[in-house]
């Protein structure tokens, strides 16, 4: 990939000449790097999110794919991430300087096959197509993105570490960073769910026109709406709507690569020189995974991310077929999310007051009654309004904390390990890993858990077993999952003052 995109070395500074560079953390990292740096992380969470959210409903109920197909997309493409992400990792870490950097041209040549592979992703080529054809072509374009994704974002993630700045910068910088991408995800909610909310809508009037109908006895009669169209009337219109928000978010991705490209600059960090890493990768990655607060912070993460997509894949499906709320649930998603957005600042306020692994026990335990609550109201926006606040509330600590405690990992394996340098990518990749393999799993499961119990694509009514089934992947699978995640967390050993002993150690260090 490196050298595609016209991979010029540059000769080894010498190692007088690197001490200057590390000594500008003492200058701080300033705001316009800090916000630059924080746009471009908005097409991962656009993008990803827009999928978590509507790639189930889209599948099933605009495409009519069979859940049975469904699920093997969903969980076979985050496999396919569970095989990139490392590779890219590596691929990353292997490639050398260039005049640009390590990192940003891997961001800046990803970013069109980004785009394009995207809006395919949404583009349905004909009206009426086989099982066969139909699983392959969305397979296909679906895999191709994940793997341009992490292509930009692996080295993006990674690049936090080479902002410049000392420890409370960069936590500075990911607080930026995490508050734009909650924007961006509510961004790509907004944009997505508007256009085609409305054609969703439709189709929830048009289902409950002809239940009523249906309903009625051989005595009765019935008026229709002058402007009742059927549901499948609404069926082009719908796939035209996702294409053209697909198109709209595409535009988002490109601009927010340019503005990272333009403000942002490498720097070097402690023990790092920005340069291939000499280990193999079979070495490098038996080094990470032994490092045991790496371990304790990945798998906390796992269990809780896989518990929060969990609720955030069946959401739409939930709404529009158990809780009566099919015409309303963009603007549910909205409102979690603005509630998710608003709380970014408050939570880096509290981690900077009370720590970071306190603030995550604070933030994940609020999505526990949110969930239960949920499920219990039926039929009424303005509770599941106030919910929804409450639920989003809790989410901003899952988009926040565990990357903020990460670069505090990565510090302590330098610490530990001094003479293994640059690895950063690696420890980034894993990461991310675990965040869209934790989506493919929850997809697949719930998709292919629907197929067992008869989902019928594109149908008004479901049969119980189906409203159950939505019921339990909504809540208390998701309950379980996080609770479990929590207890992982309570054993993540670096705590405040740990921190602190290893921001010193680094400096004698350096």
């Amino acid at each position: 990939m490196a050298q595609d995109c016209g991979e010029v070395q540059l000769k080894e500074v010498s190692s007088d000449k690197q001490q200057p560079d590390n000594q500008q953390k003492a200058t701080g990292i300033p705001l316009s790097r800090k916000l630059c740096y924080a746009i471009g992380g908005m097409p991962y969470q656009m993008t990803l999110n827009a999928k978590a959210f509507f790639m189930p409903i889209f599948l099933l109920d605009v495409v009519h794919m069979q859940p049975y197909y469904v699920s093997i997309i969903l969980f076979l493409g985050r496999a396919w991430d569970a095989v990139t992400d490392p590779l890219v990792g590596y691929a990353v870490s292997k490639s050398g300087r260039t005049r640009i950097g390590k990192l940003i041209p891997w961001i800046v040549c990803s970013t069109p096959l980004g785009v394009i592979s995207y809006i395919m992703v949404w583009h349905t080529p004909q009206e009426n197509m086989s099982a066969v054809s139909s699983f392959c072509w969305y397979f296909f374009w679906i895999c191709l993105f994940d793997t341009f994704l992490s292509c930009y974002h692996v080295p993006y993630s990674s690049l936090n570490m080479f902002l410049g700045g000392n420890d409370r910068d960069r936590d500075s910088a990911t607080g930026y960073r995490m508050g734009m991408e909650m924007f961006a995800t509510l961004l790509g909610a907004a944009i997505q769910g508007q256009i085609v909310g409305v054609h969703h809508a439709k189709k929830a009037n048009a289902c409950s026109h002809l239940n009523n109908s249906e309903a009625l006895t051989d005595n009765d009669s019935v008026t229709l709406d002058p402007n009742f169209t059927s549901p499948d009337t609404t069926l082009q219109n719908t796939r035209q709507a996702y294409l053209i928000s697909a198109l709209v978010i595409g535009a988002f991705y490109f601009l927010c690569c340019l503005v990272l490209f333009v403000g942002v600059k490498e720097q070097l960090a402690p023990l790092s020189k920005l340069d291939r890493i000499q280990v193999p990768y079979l070495t490098g990655m038996k080094m990470i995974v032994k490092h045991t607060p790496y371990l304790w912070l990945v798998f906390g993460f796992f269990f809780s991310s896989v518990a929060f997509q969990l609720a955030q894949s069946n959401f739409a499906l939930f709404s529009t077929h158990a809780a009566g709320m099919g015409a309303y649930f963009q603007h549910l998603m909205l409102i979690l999310l603005i509630a998710a957005t608003l709380s970014v600042p408050l939570w880096q306020m509290v981690l900077v007051r009370l720590g970071k692994k306190t603030t995550i026990f604070m933030g994940l335990s609020i999505y526990i009654p949110s969930l239960i609550i949920l499920t219990s109201v039926k039929g009424s926006f303005l509770g599941f309004a106030l919910t929804a606040i409450l639920a989003g509330t809790s989410l901003a600590t899952l988009f926040l904390l565990p990357w903020s405690m990460l670069p505090d990992v990565v510090d302590d394996f330098k610490v530990k390990n001094p003479s293994f340098t640059d690895l950063e990518p690696m420890f980034y990749s894993c990461f991310v890993l675990c965040n869209k393999f934790g989506g493919g799993l929850s997809n697949g499961v719930s998709t292919l858990a629907l197929q067992f119990v008869g989902y019928q694509p594109g149908a008004c009514r479901q049969n119980p077993r189906v409203i159950t089934t939505l019921q339990v992947l909504f809540a208390p699978a998701p309950i379980v999952l996080l609770l479990i995640g929590m207890l992982l967390f309570f054993f993540y050993p670096i705590n405040e003052q740990r921190r602190q002993q290893i921001q010193t150690e680094l400096q004698k260090i350096v």
